[in-house]
C-alpha cells in the first residue's frame, strides 16, 4: 500500500478518529449527538438540535434555518476476567488479561440547512458501531483473542419535509464503513501457541433511514424512526506470525505453507434500528421524555471467514459464531429548566444484550444487559448557542462465559466478568 496520504485513505483515518468502545449493547454506539444526560430518550421526537438527523431526519423541520452542532463524547468500558475452571492447555498458568476495556473517543458532526419553510437538508458524520478489547497478553484465553476491534464510519445525507404544523417526514441514506482486527494466539499447545494469527477485514456499503414526527399539541411530539440493516461483503488477509522462538517460527512456516496464511472474506449484517420517542412538557420547568428502540442483532449468527487464495481457496479459515437475539432498549429521561440558560437532565435506561447466554459469549465481546444511569446539564451561553454535558455509568450484571472451542485448538474459557462502562459527553450546538 502506498505510504502517501490519498484521496483513498481519507476513509482509512476518518475510521481511526471514529473508533470508539461500545456503549450500547453489542458492538452499538449510542454516542451519536445531544442526549447523554437523558439516557438518549425521547431521540425520535426531542429535536433540539441537529443531530436530530442521525435520530429521525423529520426533526430538521423543527430547527432554525441553519444549524451546525458537535460533539465528543469518551467512552471507558471495563472488562475484568475472574478465571474459574478453564481448559486452556498452556495458558492454564497464564493470567487473566487485566481490563480488556479502555478509553476510546467518538466524534459526531452535523448540518441542517432550510431550502425554504418546509424542506430541509442535512449532513451528518458518525460512528454508530465501534468496539475495542484488548487483553495483557498471554491470558487464559489468547487462543481465543488477544485483542478484537471495529471501527466504522457512517456519512448520511438526509431530506425533511414539513407536511403541515402537525407531520413532518424524512429520510437519509448513509454511507458507511467498517473495518474489523482481530488477534489470537494460534492453539493451546507448545509451538502453535508462540503463533499470532491476525485477522483484518473491511469493507464500504450503503443503507437507508427514514423517520416521521408528529406534533399532536404545543406540548406533546412523538417520534418514529427506522434505520435499515446494512450488507458487508468483506475482503481481507489472515496472517501469521511467531514469537522468534525456534518452536514458534517451526510452526508458523508450516502453517503458511499448508495454506493458512491467505487473503479471507466474510459476510457481515450489522443490524437494523427502529425507535418511538415521546416527549411531554409538564410545566414551564418540567419536560418528561420516553423512548422504546428495538436492534435486529439476529442478523449476526455465524460469520464464516473463507480462504479466497493459497491451496485452501474456497475452504473456511474459521466462523465466529456469535448467535446473537434481537434486543429491546427502554430508556425515561427528565428535564428540568433552573433558568433560562440552564437546565439539568436526568435520565434512566435498561439495554439488553445480544448475548443468549454463557455458553454464546465470546471473549472478544463479554457482553451483557446493562442499565444507564446518566445525569446532564444544558447551558445557553448566547440565545443561538447551546452547550450540553453528559455523564453516564453503565451498571453491567455479574457476566459468566462458558466458551468452548476445544475442537478448534482453542481450549474452554470459563469464569465471570466484572464489568461497567462509564461514558462522559460534550455536544455544542449553534443556529445561524
Amino acid at each position: 500500500m502506498s505510504q502517501k496520504v490519498t484521496m483513498k485513505m481519507i476513509p482509512a483515518l476518518l475510521l481511526v478518529a471514529l473508533s470508539g468502545s461500545a456503549g450500547a449493547s453489542g458492538f452499538q454506539l449510542l454516542e451519536q449527538g445531544s442526549g447523554l444526560g437523558n439516557a438518549y430518550a425521547g431521540s425520535a421526537a426531542k429535536a433540539s438540535d441537529a443531530s436530530t438527523i442521525f435520530w429521525n431526519p423529520a426533526g430538521m423541520t423543527q430547527l432554525q434555518a441553519r444549524e451546525v452542532s458537535g460533539g465528543l463524547t469518551a467512552v471507558k468500558p471495563s472488562f475484568k476476567f475472574d478465571n474459574s475452571a478453564s481448559q486452556v492447555g498452556v495458558f492454564n498458568a497464564a493470567g487473566d488479561g487485566g481490563d480488556a476495556g479502555g478509553w476510546a473517543v467518538v466524534p459526531n458532526g452535523y448540518l441542517s440547512w432550510a431550502v425554504n419553510r418546509d424542506l430541509y437538508l442535512g449532513l451528518g458524520i458518525g460512528a454508530p458501531f465501534g468496539l475495542k478489547t484488548k487483553y495483557d497478553k498471554p491470558w487464559k484465553g489468547s487462543a481465543q483473542s488477544d485483542e478484537f476491534d471495529i471501527k466504522t464510519i457512517n456519512l448520511h445525507p438526509s431530506i425533511a419535509y414539513r407536511v403541515n404544523d402537525m407531520v413532518s417526514l424524512g429520510a437519509g441514506v448513509s454511507w458507511q464503513k467498517i473495518e474489523a482486527d482481530y488477534y489470537r494466539q494460534a492453539a493451546i499447545v507448545p509451538g502453535a501457541s508462540g503463533v499470532r494469527a491476525h485477522l483484518s477485514i473491511d469493507d464500504d456499503a450503503w443503507g437507508w433511514n427514514i423517520g416521521a414526527l408528529f406534533t399532536l399539541s404545543p406540548a406533546t411530539k412523538v417520534g418514529v424512526s427506522y434505520r435499515s440493516a446494512i450488507q458487508y461483503h468483506t475482503e481481507g488477509k489472515s496472517k501469521l506470525s511467531s514469537n522468534g522462538t525456534p518452536a514458534a517460527n517451526a510452526t508458523a512456516v508450516a502453517l503458511i505453507n499448508s495454506g493458512r496464511q491467505s487473503d479471507v472474506k466474510a459476510n457481515i449484517k450489522v443490524p437494523d434500528t427502529f425507535v418511538l420517542s415521546v416527549t411531554q412538557k409538564l410545566s414551564d420547568q418540567w419536560e418528561m421524555l420516553g423512548d422504546v428502540s428495538w436492534t435486529g442483532w439476529s442478523s449476526i449468527k455465524n460469520v464464516d471467514i473463507v480462504r479466497t487464495s493459497g491451496v485452501q481457496t474456497g475452504r473456511t479459515a474459521e466462523t465466529l459464531t456469535a448467535l446473537f437475539e434481537d434486543t429491546w432498549r427502554v430508556a425515561l429521561g427528565a428535564n428540568y429548566r433552573y433558568t433560562d440558560t440552564l437546565k439539568f437532565m436526568f435520565g434512566l435506561a435498561y439495554d439488553q444484550t445480544p448475548v443468549k447466554n454463557a455458553s454464546t459469549r465470546l471473549t472478544a465481546l463479554p457482553d451483557n444487559d446493562r442499565t444507564w444511569f446518566t445525569f446532564g446539564t444544558q447551558w445557553k451561553p448566547a440565545k443561538q448557542q447551546t452547550l450540553e454535558l453528559g455523564l453516564a455509568y453503565l451498571y453491567l450484571q455479574n457476566t459468566k462465559i462458558n466458551s468452548n472451542k476445544s475442537a478448534e485448538g482453542r481450549g474452554t474459557v470459563i469464569g465471570d466478568y466484572d464489568s461497567s462502562v462509564w461514558i462522559l459527553g460534550a455536544q455544542y450546538s449553534i443556529a445561524f
